[in-house]
């Protein structure tokens, strides 16, 4: 994951700024869309996991979050924008849910005072779960930033606000270790597929 914080051209479209995103970030062409295993780093650990269907569906709308929010691709970055999600919805995206709810889990542990600002930010703004993906690559970043209300000041956190993040920050734990239980048998695995690449790529 990369960790440069980049600035996106008001005007330009989102599909202009996330063909930046991807370039800046080293994500290939299309974004490792196509890729079967993805490569996730916590610090100096490389977690490679399975790339399904249902993750591929949600990171293509997770990405132009990342544009519009600003939160970055390193690891905190993640946790944060994971917290937004789930403070702004994730409608029927299964994998955005748990995933998400992974990174708050885990955020609750490094970085809680950031994944509590992410999620009440998140809770008044508007994720774009559910909507059509081409629409939103054609309009503009400022567009998109008005539209889904990620630039406007975050509320002072309502109690209501306050009791539904300790509730997800719960429900955040319980997944993160069922997460970590699966990544016990997936991760070797992919560190062993990781090198299989390596080796098919590396020069005769």
């Amino acid at each position: 994951m990369g960790t440069t914080s980049i600035t996106y051209d008001p005007a330009s479209t989102m599909r202009e700024a996330r063909d930046k995103y991807f370039d800046i970030n080293g994500f290939g062409v299309d974004g490792g869309y196509s890729d079967a295993w993805v490569d996730f780093h916590i610090g100096p650990l490389y977690c490679p996991f399975p790339n399904t269907k249902s993750r591929i569906r949600a990171v293509k709308v997770h990405d132009l979050h990342h544009i519009l929010t600003g939160y970055q691709t390193d690891f905190i970055g993640e946790l944060e924008i994971g917290a937004w999600e789930v403070g702004a919805g994730c409608k029927d995206f299964a994998a955005a849910w748990f995933l998400n709810l992974s990174s708050l889990g885990a955020g609750v542990l490094f970085a809680p005072s950031r994944v509590y600002r992410a999620f009440i930010r998140g809770r008044s703004t508007d994720s774009l779960y559910g909507r059509p993906l081409d629409d939103m690559l054609g309009r503009t970043v400022a567009e998109m930033r008005r539209d889904t209300n990620v630039d406007a000041s975050a509320p002072e956190a309502s109690f209501a606000d306050r009791v539904a993040f300790a509730g997800y920050a719960v429900a955040g734990l319980a997944v993160s270790a069922v997460a970590a239980s699966i990544g016990v048998f997936v991760v070797p695995v992919g560190l062993v597929t990781g090198l299989v690449r390596k080796l098919r790529r590396a020069p005769a």
